[in-house]
């Protein structure tokens, strides 16, 4: 880091990242304000391993409404579209459907593919989802739903149901493993030691692997005092649900639009008060 970075609202500031795909991203914009960053990515993102059920999925194209919950997704689907040889259809599917995003991500993927979507969810949660189809007309009509790992949606697909529409399901990525538990370990000491004065979270598995390392090398206590005792940031509401769910207070979220660079302004807002 240069000396120009360690001049900001955020200078002396150490922020634990636990951010794997866009890291590099999010340590910059937040060293631009001065903090330093302690990088530590808890998970990776892979294809999903069995490209079949994807292959297949791909070929129901077009769909009358596309339901995009993440980003990453899309990005792995016009992956695997390009993969198989069906890039043209693909693309032609896409812009054909009516696209519904559950936020700012899969917003940005289409507009990588030069696309937008038509609706938006009110807030960036299944229910949300729910409340904003909830005022349209779905019967009879084929719905592609593009899933991401550990959310299977069964009551957005049973909402569908009801609505009389035919909900299809995709789940084109997996989450694995990223740092080795020995680093994750070192992570979990180094906040118990203190110094460390925010973790920022951007994903609600970088949440379950923590706690799941720590569990496993008998840390937990060790976690649970270190987290109690400096800022805890989400990125959004359902990251932040998480953490509620292991008894933790968000210290810092975003006030809307749930991505890093409001997360950053939060918490350039949050530590410079």
């Amino acid at each position: 880091m240069s000396d120009e970075t360690l001049i900001g609202p955020l200078s002396g500031r150490l922020i634990a990242l636990p951010e794997t795909r866009e890291l590099d991203r999010l340590a910059r914009m937040l060293e631009e304000h001065g903090a330093e960053t302690l990088r530590c990515p808890m998970v990776a993102i892979e294809d999903h391993p069995d490209p079949l059920p994807v292959q297949a999925w791909l070929g129901h194209f077009p769909f009358d409404d596309l339901i995009l919950y993440t980003g990453e997704g899309l990005r792995r689907l016009h992956g695997f579209a390009r993969r198989f040889d069906i890039e043209a259809g693909f693309l032609d599917g896409l812009a054909s459907a009516r696209k519904i995003t559950r936020g700012p991500k899969p917003e940005r993927a289409l507009r990588e593919l030069g696309l937008k979507s038509d609706l938006r969810a009110e807030t960036p949660t299944t229910e949300g989802l729910i409340a904003t189809l909830s005022g349209l007309e779905l019967r009879h009509r084929r719905v592609g739903v593009q899933l991401y790992p550990g959310n299977p949606s069964t009551g957005l697909t049973a909402f569908l149901r009801d609505r009389g529409a035919e909900p299809d399901t995709v789940l084109p990525y997996i989450y694995a493993s990223a740092a080795d538990a020995d680093r994750v370990v070192g992570l979990i000491d180094r906040m118990a030691g203190g110094g460390v004065d925010v973790i920022a979270f951007t994903s609600s598995p970088q949440v379950e692997r923590l706690f799941a390392v720590a569990k496993a090398k008998q840390r937990e206590q060790t976690l649970q005092t270190a987290l109690r005792g400096m800022a805890i940031a989400a990125v959004g509401p359902v990251v932040a649900e998480k953490l509620r769910r292991h008894d933790l207070d968000v210290a810092i979220t975003p006030d809307h639009s749930y991505f890093m660079k409001p997360l950053v302004t939060a918490i350039v807002a949050a530590l410079s008060s």
